[in-house]
């Protein structure tokens, strides 16, 4: 969908703060959203509790909007468009965002994993996203593409934003990541040999890493598996835990609280239940062989 050029409704803009938060507009659609909504709060001159006070909402919240840590509502576009005055921009721009393939809360959760000093991933069916090869990837959007589930822009989007949230991880004190993969994920044939056989490389090049743990669930473990979704869990700086688990359709953030310790203990039992680092790769080694 397009859009008119903010620049335009706006006219000139307005100073720029020394102290504040850098975005990444192009790291997803929530990401465009807020930035955008900074250029226009900031050609106003509003500071955040103005515009705040403006729309009736906290300037915790519009920080969080604008750093693409939050979704917009219908309701806060609204708002939005009132305040500053426009013909439905905002609210035009969070209809765009109910098409977009990245999952409401997904985006918060990607902005605290590039900071994280930990990561533990457990996933189902397919290799999950942070281990994928490009090939491997671009073979899972495609399949969706053929399904009609989503489109060919949305495909590029999908691979794009993997790739970006792959690059945040490769830093210079880069995390401690243990994933453990359900037997499904390697044995799941995905873009035909040659791309199933360099994704198996893959995952024997990611244990071989200093501060990685790969483990594979086999089937054998029956009703002992965990999980029967895909769970990501991050450890921040401070030592803080944050867990994001989806289904097909619905993302879920949750922050420090009662029910991530107890799923991170899920976890740990799941990675007794698991083949060693070892034993995972003579298994995945194995059917790279077979390839």
């Amino acid at each position: 969908m397009e859009f008119f050029n903010l620049s335009d409704l706006l006219g000139e803009r307005g100073s720029t703060p020394v102290n504040k938060v850098e975005l990444e507009p192009d790291s997803s659609p929530t990401a465009k959203f807020g930035a955008d909504l900074r250029s226009a709060r900031e050609a106003r001159g509003w500071i955040q509790e103005k515009l705040a006070h403006a729309i009736g909402y906290s300037a915790t919240h519009v920080s969080a909007v604008e750093t693409g840590r939050r979704s917009p509502t219908a309701r806060l576009s609204r708002e939005l468009d009132r305040a500053f005055g426009f013909d439905d921009y905002f609210v035009r721009k969070s209809r765009d965002l109910k098409s977009s393939t990245i999952l409401e809360g997904f985006p918060e959760y990607v902005s605290h994993e590039s900071k994280a000093v930990e990561l533990r991933l457990f996933a189902l069916g397919i290799v999950p996203g942070l281990l994928q090869t490009p090939d491997y990837a671009k073979a899972i959007a495609a399949g969706a593409v053929r399904r009609g589930s989503i489109t060919e822009e949305q495909a590029e989007e999908r691979v794009a934003y993997l790739a970006r949230r792959q690059a945040n991880l490769r830093r210079e004190v880069p995390p401690q990541i243990h994933a453990v993969l359900d037997e499904s994920c390697i044995r799941r044939p995905v873009g035909g040999k040659a791309v199933m056989a360099a994704q198996l490389d893959e995952l024997v090049a990611f244990a071989r890493m200093p501060n990685t743990v790969l483990q594979v669930a086999p089937y054998a473990i029956g009703e002992d598996r965990s999980f029967d979704l895909p769970v990501n869990i991050i450890t921040l700086p401070d030592r803080s835990l944050m867990s994001y688990a989806e289904s097909a359709h619905q993302g879920h953030l949750e922050r420090d609280s009662g029910a991530v310790p107890s799923m991170l203990t899920a976890y740990y039992q799941l990675q007794a239940f698991a083949h060693s680092q070892a034993e995972s790769v003579a298994v995945v080694s194995r059917l790279r062989e077979e390839l």
